[in-house]
């Protein structure tokens, strides 16, 4: 069955880096995008970045410029570097995928498969 596995999330202050990564097995990761979510405390799930298979990247306005997805289709992995980090980028932070060989879906509801979640929490 597909599996997704966070690691790499923790305490941190504002202003540091973290770099969240996302191990896929049971799929031919090369036919699915990757996407990361965030859920904070109250808030909905909400979408951060996603990735196609080709390279094709989604950001949303928040962590445009601080945030970079990437991934390592040999590697059957996905990345999020995170700087700059913000008291408000504090969230269970989600590694999700969607088999489409062409583009990247810009919402969470777009993806169906999901990763347990990895906690990140900024200090101010």
């Amino acid at each position: 069955q597909v599996q997704l596995v966070e690691s790499g999330g923790g305490l941190v202050q504002a202003g540091d880096s973290l770099r969240l990564s996302c191990a896929a097995s049971g799929l031919t990761f090369g036919t699915y995008a990757m996407g990361w979510h965030r859920q904070a405390p109250g808030k909905e799930l909400a979408m951060v970045a996603g990735i196609s298979f080709g390279g094709f990247t989604y950001y949303a306005d928040s962590v445009k410029g601080r945030f970079t997805i990437s991934r390592d289709n040999a590697k059957n992995t996905v990345y999020l570097q995170m700087n700059d980090l913000k008291p408000e980028d504090t969230a269970v932070y989600y590694c999700a995928a969607v088999k489409r060989r062409v583009g990247v879906p810009s919402t969470a509801g777009a993806y169906d498969y999901w990763g347990q979640g990895t906690q990140v929490t900024v200090s101010s």
